[in-house]
């Protein structure tokens, strides 16, 4: 690893002039939700971090360390992928771009020291420069049925985009990078831009109609959407196939780390257990609740939370759960509270 990756670690708490600072939320937790799901809103994403990878062994490197196939990608295209360690557990989560001349992996700040150090530990003899440029960078949200709206009445020229694929444009004379998400439920965007001009950028999409909205709504969309989380919902004692995150792995690509346990799961035909939705009826289970069917355990609950859709309040929780006992209607118990198993995403959640 390059000495710019072992020393430019970016401290989350630390702001460059003309940043925002998040906020869990601006006041009205229904507004800001309805917002995301039927509307607008715009947040600061200051929990994400910048690894730039450079190098003539790149591409065929980090090939080799991911899940999903980084060979063939396009420039401007990206996917999600998984590190695992060689017994094949989840070390953590990330996407990956390629921009040209190098690739761009994104991921939770969290987990930044952790995914250097595996770097780290598997560049031997290959070209492949890696720095951490979180600190050259910011990134403004949006996400809602109207993002695409709010974009361009901001001044953004918002070119029809795939999930995942990003490319550069100008903002008044500012350089910025528009990424479109990857959610299957509701359009998002993120707009990657110098950390000086994110103030300016912010105010405009707000002024433009779309609804600040703050860290603690995101996480109860991510919910409603059935996303895991890396750190509360994927652990590294979790296998890929548990998680069901299939746009996370690639068959056909070749050796990576732990691909044999990958491939040895893919050809027995299934894991023990699987992530799921759950729909709770009562109090909501806190993180580690243990679902049981009949007095035996037969999972745990992950994440909760009670979301305020437009019909009221709906509690709502992710977790693992056994697969013969994973059946959309299915009655449990999860943490003393009646519970009924639900796919994801939540159905009606997002019409």
């Amino acid at each position: 690893m390059s000495e710019t990756a072992q020393h430019n670690s970016v401290d989350a708490s630390v702001a460059h002039p003309g940043t925002i600072e998040p906020r869990a939320d601006f006041g009205d937790v229904r507004a800001e939700f309805q917002a995301l799901v039927s509307s607008s809103g715009v947040y600061v994403r200051r929990v994400r971090a910048k690894i730039a990878l450079t190098g003539s062994d790149r591409v065929r490197w980090l090939n080799g360390m991911v899940t999903n196939n980084i060979r063939d990608l396009e420039p401007g295209r990206g996917v999600y992928a998984f590190l695992l360690n060689p017994q094949g557990h989840i070390l953590g989560d990330l996407y990956a771009y390629n921009r040209g001349e190098s690739l761009l992996v994104d991921t939770d700040q969290a987990q930044v020291e952790k995914i250097l150090a595996v770097f780290d530990k598997y560049i031997i003899m290959d070209d492949v420069e890696v720095a951490n440029i979180s600190d050259q960078w910011s990134a403004i949200g949006i996400t809602g049925l109207k993002s695409r709206e709010a974009l361009q009445a901001a001044g953004f020229g918002v070119p029809e985009l795939k999930p995942l694929q990003c490319v550069e444009i100008t903002w008044q004379q500012t350089s910025v990078t528009l990424v479109r998400g990857d959610s299957s439920q509701v359009e998002s965007f993120e707009l990657w831009l110098a950390p000086g001009d994110t103030e300016r950028v912010y105010e405009a999409l707000t002024k433009a109609g779309a609804k600040p909205v703050g860290t603690r709504v995101l996480e109860l969309l991510r919910i409603a959407a059935g996303i895991p989380r890396y750190g509360v919902d994927i652990r590294e004692r979790d296998l890929p196939q548990e998680t069901e995150q299939e746009r996370a792995l690639n068959f056909s690509k070749g050796c990576y780390v732990g691909q044999e346990i990958v491939e040895r799961i893919r050809s027995r035909g299934q894991v023990r257990r699987k992530f799921t939705g759950f729909e709770i009826a009562g109090q909501l289970p806190a993180g580690g609740s243990k679902i049981q069917v009949e007095g035996k355990e037969v999972g745990e609950i992950t994440s909760a939370a009670s979301l305020p859709t437009a019909a009221g309040e709906r509690r709502l929780a992710l977790g693992y759960i056994r697969r013969e006992v994973a059946i959309p209607g299915k009655q449990v118990e999860a943490g003393g509270s009646a519970a009924t198993v639900a796919n994801l995403p939540f159905p009606e959640m997002f019409k």
